[in-house]
């Protein structure tokens, strides 16, 4: 039997050529969506088990990798928040019918968020593993605003991969002119957020903040106490797929 994760991505083209790499599973619905946080790809730890869960079970999956990351062309520099949103939307749109239930780790949960919006009448449910809406706000000190000011861009030493850590002025703006936690939240889905109380990156007092500006009335928050920020331990992955399932048997 071959593994999926040794052939190569599928890639479908942007109107302006670039090429977005994608791996999509077909299966029963509702499609599960996974989007990738900052500086990370479709080949993460969660996203390769998720959609492993999700060939077994029968489910359809897309995985994807926003322009710039992982095998898709293009320079990371020059993505933003909305780029990278519409990144997304063009390969769900090209490539999958039917309700959606959209997995967003980290920024992935930000995205998750303003995809829902975009494209409620087909998000069926939403997965937050350590989302971090607006956090081009609260994630950065007035220095830090500052200096992306002047310098253009943020270079920081890299919180888990190899590369530095870069954060571009187009990329903050992008974030700043679509921040959601500063009015309700127009989604009626229902929504699960899990949440690390040992993140160093994501304040878990966050995952509260989305609950409560949520609209949806079904909105559970999970804090796993001694949960960091990727959430990626094997038993982190385990209740990610307990959670997904559970959503998915709901619906």
């Amino acid at each position: 039997m071959i593994d999926p994760e040794t052939v190569t991505p599928a890639f479908l083209a942007r109107p302006d050529g670039l090429r977005l790499a994608y791996r999509f599973t077909p299966g029963a619905s509702p499609t599960i969506v996974f989007l990738p946080g900052y500086m990370s790809d479709m080949e993460g730890s969660k996203a390769v088990a998720l959609d492993g869960w999700a060939r077994v079970q029968g489910r359809a999956m897309l995985r994807l990798d926003y322009a710039g990351n992982g095998a898709s062309e293009g320079r990371f520099e020059d993505g933003t928040l909305a780029t990278w949103r519409d990144d997304a939307l063009l390969l769900i749109d090209s490539l999958t019918a039917g309700p959606l239930v959209l997995v967003g780790s980290s920024m992935g949960g930000w995205l998750a968020l303003l995809i829902a919006l975009a494209r409620r009448e087909r998000v069926a449910g939403l997965v937050g593993i350590a989302a971090a809406p607006d956090f081009t706000d609260w994630g950065f000190t007035d220095a830090d605003k500052a200096l992306l000011m002047a310098e253009g861009r943020i270079v920081e030493p890299p919180p888990y991969g190899d590369a530095p850590y870069v954060t571009t002025r187009a990329f903050w703006e992008s974030g700043q002119a679509l921040r959601l936690l500063d009015e309700p939240i127009a989604i009626d889905c229902p929504v699960r957020l899990l949440q690390g109380q040992a993140d160093p990156d994501v304040p878990w007092q966050t995952a509260l903040r989305i609950a409560e500006r949520l609209r949806s009335s079904d909105v559970q928050t999970l804090l796993i106490k001694d949960g960091d920020h990727r959430l990626s331990r094997d038993g982190d992955i385990a209740l990610l797929i307990r959670t997904v399932a559970s959503l998915l048997d709901s619906l």
